[in-house]
């Protein structure tokens, strides 16, 4: 019982918990959680960001902290502020671990000993544990949204979130596809899974949806195009957009810079908004 209630204590002032998910890895997922964050930023929102793909974070890197430490307090880990004002918080596995070249080498146990290092009850039940404490002692104060960024797949990790999430109520998960029809097909698995789960799907984000070339502004559709909004229509769900690719959201996130305020008059930036005002219009209507 005591520690349902530190679980609650932690998450008690997020107002909105949403969770991006993939079929597999590749697809821009930690970019769309990344863009999202910043144009919910400036609209005036209060985010936090929860990575917890355990093997491949990748978030600290794209807000470009990912050499800062965390700390804790009397409620738990105090996450990553990546800007003055503290509109922004991160609270990732990659900061918890040893690196080496940049990449986090670890054992769960070795960073969070009370998961234990018992391998008799086999590693999900590692990543199961490791998830839940994860997500219950990251003091994030008071938040408009906190966007889970979640490893692709739908693997024990994921179930082991959405459980620990559930008592939070969820208000529900992006899907992230690229326009090619074995990336589809992943997404397929990824609605499955989410309805078995019981979890909402806000919609469908098709990325890497053509390139268009910044001199001349022509669109080539380098892996096909369509496949996330025709997958959307059939399967209900409410199809958010297609963002092309873009050299300048590229550069941006090997920069660690702010796409969304620096480079209003790209290809990629309409898109990302409009994902973005769906998103708030979709949590006003459910607070309403």
């Amino acid at each position: 019982m005591e520690e349902v209630v530190a679980e609650r204590s932690n998450l008690d002032g997020v107002r909105h918990i949403l969770l991006v998910l993939s079929g597999k890895g590749g697809v821009g997922k930690s970019t769309i959680s990344t863009e999202l964050a910043l144009s919910l930023r400036h609209s005036g929102k209060k985010v936090g960001i929860l990575d917890v793909d355990l093997c491949g974070p990748s978030i600290p890197r794209m807000f470009k902290v990912q050499d800062s430490d965390v700390h804790q307090c009397d409620a738990g880990w105090v996450p990553v502020f990546v800007d003055q004002e503290k509109s922004i918080s991160l609270m990732s596995i990659g900061f918890l671990g040893p690196k080496k070249n940049g990449t986090v080498v670890f054992q769960c146990w070795a960073v969070f000993p009370e998961v234990g290092s018992d391998h008799s009850d086999g590693t999900p039940f590692i990543f199961a544990a490791l998830i839940k404490q994860f997500v219950a002692d990251v003091a994030w104060g008071e938040l408009d949204f906190l966007i889970v960024d979640t490893p692709p797949g739908t693997s024990d990790e994921h179930i082991s979130t959405v459980e620990a999430l559930r008592p939070y109520k969820p208000l529900g998960a992006i899907l992230v596809t690229t326009p090619q029809a074995v990336s589809v097909g992943d997404v397929r698995r990824e609605l499955t899974f989410c309805k078995k789960t019981g979890l909402r799907v806000l919609g469908i984000v098709e990325n890497m949806s053509g390139f268009v070339c910044p001199h001349c502004s022509e669109c080539t559709n380098i892996f096909s195009k369509g496949g996330g909004e025709e997958l959307a229509k059939h399967a209900g769900v409410p199809f958010l957009g297609s963002v092309p690719l873009d050299p300048q959201l590229s550069q941006s996130l090997e920069e660690g810079r702010d796409f969304i305020q620096e480079f209003p008059k790209s290809s990629a930036f309409p898109a990302l908004t409009r994902i973005a005002q769906q998103i708030l219009d979709g949590a006003l209507q459910r607070s309403s």
